[in-house]
This record gives structure tokens, sequence and C-alpha cells, in this order.
């Protein structure tokens, strides 16, 4: 029935790496791809499951992992949001779990999984249930925000599949409801998302539990050097698989970005979700607070709109993700938790509201569109003082994100009724001297065109004002990225943006 894994001697722990570095193994060239699941040695139960599923052609990322984990190695992986990393370890551990039999016992399991959020989780967790519907896989999933009981109900009996965010995991396990001292398999997932949240001493506590005698595999969809760090205190003679550049968006999202003052930001949202967004639309926040209260303006604006963050219940955001699924979904309102682990198809568009502070999270927001050869858009909103965001974002991309086409044009405020600071040639003005702010256009580029757009005149705060003349443009998903026309304002005032 399951094909039986080679043989594989597993290093004793004196012999543990104690670096990552270029010289570690990285898979061979021959399996950089395969034309069908078959080809991987995966077996008639799991062919017959990703059938039903609608999976026939392997991604990379699962053509490079699975051989070498159904040998039994210790895999170090990495590959951006959404190339199907969750089937490269959930597939051949299901057929390494069935080809060595033995049976859960009570309150333990045989592989354990720790993923960064809830959302994430339980997603992993759907996963092995769908692959392991005909093998007879027993999982569970574990996670904060809900009461216990249920959980610690599923680990009574023992299961294959433990599935688990590190805080609720490792309550339980200090009230002794759960067992990991008989993990054969570690997977670590989004671990570099973990490591940015701060879990990095709950997974150190939760490691030093495990039997050191395991198959450890290590995801992540960044590599800086803290990520490394971790990877080799946990991973022993490991291979390393990589299917993109570090923090590549993928090519099939196109990438904009508006410069705009802060306070203009709402309604040119408004704008675009009114006129240009269609399908599905996630908006992305820094803040809690500041996805709240973008919820209720665009609730005020008529849009029809869910948020998703960390003070959420976990029934509000299962009802958030349940109507963002729906065929007329809302727009999702978003902090960073919801920029890795949602796992939603069809992304049209991805907004980012406010920049995030880190830039590797830019990459993971716009991983949200653009998925499984699909083509997708991201557009920014840029104010004055995320000038350094951006360009520590496309200092990442190795790439300028070229600027919208043209000007967000508001219907203006009577004289007498504009804010004095509102005014984009005195606002420009004072942005050239402090070397950066919104409202103002790149420099030139080659050929005497401007690379990009700036922000927009004064307007009024109230998002139902009359349709302006010429709208802002939405990008189409196969946009392509070449240079942007003429700015709408010319009498704005031209200012270098500093990189």
């Amino acid at each position: 029935m399951f094909l039986e894994s080679p043989a594989h001697r597993r290093p004793r722990l004196h012999e543990r790496q104690t670096t990552l570095n270029a010289s570690d193994q990285t898979a061979p060239a021959e399996t950089a791809s395969a034309s069908s699941f078959a080809e991987l040695g995966l077996a008639a139960t799991l062919l017959q499951a990703l059938a039903e599923e609608g999976y026939h052609t392997p991604t990379p990322i699962q053509t490079k992992a699975i051989p070498h984990v159904l040998t039994g190695r210790d895999l170090f992986g990495c590959a951006q949001t959404g190339t199907g990393k969750t089937a490269a370890f959930a597939l051949p551990l299901i057929q390494r779990m069935q080809a060595e039999g033995g049976r859960p016992t009570p309150r333990r399991c045989r592989t354990l999984v720790l993923a960064p959020t809830r959302e994430l989780a339980a997603q992993i967790h759907e996963s092995f249930l769908a692959y392991g519907r005909h093998a007879g896989i027993r999982a569970a999933v574990i996670y904060g925000g809900v009461g216990q009981h249920n959980q610690a109900r599923a680990m009574m009996n023992g299961v294959d599949v433990l599935v688990a965010t590190p805080g609720r995991l490792l309550d339980l396990i200090g009230q002794r409801l759960v067992d990991i001292r008989s993990v054969e398999f570690l997977v670590l997932d989004e671990a570099d998302r973990m490591l940015d949240m701060g879990f990095i001493h709950d997974m150190r506590k939760i490691v030093a539990m495990l039997p050191t005698d395991r198959q450890t595999l290590f995801f992540s969809a960044t590599l800086p050097e803290e990520v490394r760090t971790l990877a080799a205190t946990m991973l022993r003679d490991p291979l390393e698989v990589k299917t993109a550049r570090q923090a590549t968006p993928a090519e099939t999202v196109s990438q904009s970005v508006f410069f705009v003052p802060k306070k203009d930001k709402k309604a040119l949202l408004v704008q675009l979700l009114r006129e240009e967004a269609t399908g599905r639309v996630i908006v992305f926040a820094r803040t809690k607070h500041g996805a709240d209260k973008l919820h209720r303006d665009l609730d005020r604006a008529g849009i029809k709109a869910a948020a998703i963050h960390g003070n959420k219940s976990q029934a509000q955001r299962e009802r958030a993700l349940a109507a963002f699924k729906s065929p007329r979904p809302p727009v999702l309102i978003a902090t960073d938790i919801a920029a890795r682990g949602i796992d939603v198809d069809n992304v049209a568009h991805v907004i980012n509201y406010e920049l995030p502070h880190e830039p590797e999270t830019y990459v993971h927001r716009i991983g949200r569109t653009g998925r499984a050869g699909q083509e997708g858009a991201a557009v920014s909103f840029c104010d004055a003082e995320e000038r350094s965001r951006l360009a520590a974002i496309e200092r990442l991309l190795r790439r300028e994100i070229p600027a919208r086409n043209e000007q967000p044009a508001f219907t203006e405020q009577p004289a007498e009724d504009r804010p004095r600071s509102g005014r984009s040639g005195r606002s420009s003005a004072r942005s050239e001297q402090s070397g950066g702010g919104g409202g103002g256009r790149r420099r030139r580029g080659r050929g005497g065109r401007p690379a990009a757009g700036g922000g927009s005149g004064s307007r009024s705060e109230r998002p139902r004002a009359a349709k302006p003349d010429r709208p802002a443009v939405m990008p189409a998903p196969a946009a392509s990225a070449s240079g942007p026309a003429p700015a709408a304002k010319p009498r704005q005032r031209k200012h270098r943006r500093a990189l």
C-alpha cells in the first residue's frame, strides 16, 4: 500500500551541526521539476486524495522536498508564501507514518507541527485531514483564544498529527494534558514569523522536551540570520532546499504605490474600492485600533467590510474568514497576523493602507495575492512619515516600486474651508527641505518622464464627496510595471525621494 522509506542513518547528537551555511547540502538539480505527484514516489491513497482536492502537478518546493522527506532527512526549506509548503511536508509525513506503522497513545502524538497563528494552525490541520482521508490519519489542532476543553478531549486517546501554536501547547503540557516525549517528526512552519512574534523561548522549551532521535523539518519564507541560527540548533545533517530568491514576491503580482498625505488615505481607499477593486480585497493596517477604525469608516461609506486581528475572538475571526470566502466577499481589513496563514484563493488585490515597519512583512502581505500562478495586484499608500519604510522595502526587493500613473483626484473644498497645511505646494516645499514627504513626485526617470506621481490637493475628510473627474486607476492584475505617465497635477513642486 504505502511505499517503504529507504533507511537513513540518523546522526547521533554529538554530530549535530552548529551552523547552516553555503556549504550545506542542497537538493540536487534533477529534482527541480516533476510533471505529477506519482513521480515523487507518493502512494496511491495520497494520489487519490490529491486528485479529489484538484491537485495534479506538484509545485517546485513540493518537488524538491518530498523525495528527501521520504528518506528521513532533516530539511531546511525556504519558499515564499503560497508555494505549497504545507503539502511539501504533510504528504511525505503521512506516508512515513503509514509505512513505519504504530498507533498513537493517550495524550501523545507522532507528528508535531508548530505554527505561529491560529489561522495557519487550523489550515494545516485541515490539510492533514484532507490529504490523509484515505490513510486513516487522526489529527488535532490546539491554539489559544478559545476554551481548551475540546482540545484536551481530542488528545485523550492520542493522535497521529498535532498542530499547535507554541503558547497553548505549553499550557496543555504543563497541565499534563499533552505529552510530546514520543514525537517522531517535528515541523516548524513559518519559522521567521514565529521569531518575529516572540516565540523563540517557547520554541526552545518545546524542542528541549522532544526526543533527540526525530526527523525535523524547518520551513521559512525568509532567511534572516536569526532563523539560520535557530535552525542550526534543531537540525541534524540538514538538506537545504530553496525555490525562490529571498523575499521575492511572486512574479504574477503587479506592484504600485501612491504617494498620498495621511489625511487623504481614507478617501483614496474608498475611491479605489468603489470604482476599481473587484473580487476579494485585503486591506492591511498596522494596528488593531487602526483596523477597527478603518472598518467603521468603510461601513459609514457604505462598503461592506470585515476586520480580523489579535483582539478578535476566535469565533469572530472564523466568521470574518468565512464571509471573505463567500461568493460575495466583504473587504477584509487585517493586521499582520493575517499576512501569513490565511489561505484564501483568488485574492485579487492587496492594499497596504499603511506600510509595515519591517520590509519582510511587505512581502508576506502581498503574498496573499498572485498565488498558484494566478495574477494579482498590490497597491501601497505612502505618506510623508512612511518614505523610509518604502525605501527599506525597495532595498529588500532590489527594485523601485512603480508609482501610480495618475494622481488621486478629490473634490476640492471651498478655498475658505481648506486647511492651511493641506496645500500641496507648501507641503511639497517642506518635504523638499526635510528630504521626504507625501504629496510630491519622484525624480524624473530616463527620457525625462516623471518616475512617480505625487499626492493630492486638499479635500474634504468626508468620503461621500462627489466622484472625482479623473479617478485613480487600479492596475489590472496582469498589468506590466512599465514607466508611469506624467503626474496629473503639474502645479505641484517636485522633490527627490531620499533612498
